[in-house]
């Protein structure tokens, strides 16, 4: 009988081999999988999420400035002072100069005027300063304000009487008691203001910013990082022409510049009539040495650690998504801001209260005995009694304010311009509300209540040491019988 010959050696290097090959190759197609699928979802969120909410930031802060500057040049509009002053032919020119200084100095604007349509006298702080001139094309603005159906226009032009600076107008038409039309009065705020939130917007995040009027030209950018060219129309593979329209919506595209792919989203800005670019490029090299890492990887796998690495690389691949679903600015389940896009919010609302010296308020509060519901009415009773909170604390808070799920049963309402006793008082009305309020689930009332603390930024502190304080608040509200307020 002949004998079957064993598995030698030379058998057992093949197969081993082979399955080192097998490994290599599926290790490799997992691996440029995983990069393309990365790469592509970190695009989307960066063009439907991050860049959008940057420029939602930016509107909001040069919104809110216009809209206090819009309330000064009401109120001087309607000020009996000058009206009186007007009607009284312009009478000494000192008393007018006076009172633009005031209410500059009281505003702290970088400008006010008034300039008269029955002498065409331009007055200036500093006395009277020009008239203006149907000829002259930088008085475009007098007559365009004049003839205009609203009672205020916000234009961008140069300040004469101030350096020449690029400044941002706020043009208020003032009638006598009769309603006739008798000048034009305001205040203006400098794109330095503007500059310095585009810096630090570019420096932080490496992201180009810039704003273009309808005729696509550049007229205000970040200095950090400008682009490099004056109009759109001169970069050849700029084709953006949805975002520069009469829809006047927000768009997102892409586009190639100097053999680089940059993402674009841009915005109308009603106010200004201008559009906001904000675009950040997906940088070559830095994509080319993620590919060098992964064939470096792919050369030194081993037989040994080979499907070590494969699963390691799917729980790379795992991790990855995670942090790509953090970067949603949405909580799903109650609609709240989730972390990422609070701590946004959060250091604008920190900086704002910084250079405007007002309060800034944090209220932290959890559901008590949470776990207890879950674990006698079921878990999407739980889910609805977070959504219920949530919807409760929205409709309680100001449109200024924010609402974050801060974790698992906790959430973080952020309150500017409010000072900690309002701040107790909010806190105290919500754990009213919410107690006085069943969530009903599969016909089954269930009973909230929730333990509060609240804590103020004391103009010293870090955004960490504020964070601490309120939680110390909430454990005190806690440990103190639940259902309950305590401040820092």
């Amino acid at each position: 009988m002949r004998k079957t010959a064993a598995l030698g050696p030379p058998k057992k290097r093949r197969i081993i081999v082979l399955i080192c090959f097998l490994l290599f190759i599926g290790f490799a197609a997992v691996c440029s999988v995983s990069y393309y699928a990365t790469l592509n979802v970190y695009k989307k969120s960066l063009s439907e999420s991050i860049l959008p909410l940057t420029g939602d930031t930016i509107y909001s802060e040069i919104r809110k400035d216009i809209i206090e500057l819009v309330l000064i040049s009401s109120l001087m509009s309607n000020d009996t002072f000058l009206i009186d002053w007007i009607l009284n032919e312009e009478k000494d020119a000192a008393l007018i100069s006076k009172y633009l200084k005031t209410i500059q100095e009281k505003y702290n604007t970088v400008t006010c005027f008034f300039a008269s349509n029955v002498t065409g006298s331009y007055y200036h702080p500093t006395g009277l300063f020009t008239t203006v001139d149907r000829n002259n094309p930088r008085d475009e603005w007098f007559f365009k304000t004049r003839d205009a159906w609203d009672d205020y226009q916000i234009n961008l032009g140069i300040d004469d009487a101030n350096e020449g600076a690029l400044t941002i107008f706020i043009n208020h038409k003032v009638f006598d008691y009769d309603g006739n039309f008798i000048g034009i009065t305001g205040c203006g705020l400098t794109v330095e203001n503007v500059m310095e939130l585009l810096d630090d917007y570019a420096r932080r995040y490496n992201r180009i910013i810039y704003f273009v009027d309808e005729r696509k030209n550049v007229l205000l950018a970040n200095s950090i990082a400008p682009p490099s060219f004056s109009n759109i129309d001169d970069v050849p593979d700029f084709q953006i022409l949805p975002p520069i329209s009469e829809d006047k919506e927000t768009h997102s595209v892409s586009y190639s510049r100097d053999n680089e792919e940059y993402l674009l989203n841009t915005r109308y800005l009603p106010e200004l009539d201008l559009y906001l670019f904000v675009e950040q490029s997906l940088n070559s090299s830095d994509r080319q040495h993620v590919r060098k890492r992964l064939f470096l990887k792919i050369f030194l796998i081993t037989l040994p650690i080979g499907l070590i690495i494969v699963l390691s690389v799917l729980k790379t691949a795992n991790v990855y998504q995670a942090e790509l679903e953090l970067l949603a600015t949405t909580d799903r389940l109650t609609q709240a801001s989730n972390r990422y896009a609070f701590e946004i919010v959060f250091t604008q609302a920190f900086r704002e209260a910084e250079r405007r010296n007002r309060p800034l308020t944090l209220i932290l509060y959890d559901i008590d005995y949470f776990k207890r519901i879950n674990d006698e009415y079921g878990h999407p009773a739980g889910d609805a009694v977070l959504k219920s909170v949530a919807e409760v604390t929205r409709k309680m808070l100001r449109e200024a304010d924010s609402l974050c799920r801060w974790g698992g049963e906790e959430f973080l309402i952020l309150l500017q311009d409010c000072d900690l006793e309002n701040g107790r008082l909010i806190a105290e009305e919500l754990r009213r509300t919410i107690r006085d309020t069943a969530v009903v689930h599969s016909e089954r009332a269930i009973s909230v209540r929730i333990s509060l603390g609240v804590a103020q930024w004391n103009n010293e502190e870090t955004r960490k040491d504020l964070l601490q304080r309120v939680d110390e608040a909430l454990y005190r509200a806690k440990k103190g019988g639940r259902n309950r307020v305590e401040t820092a």
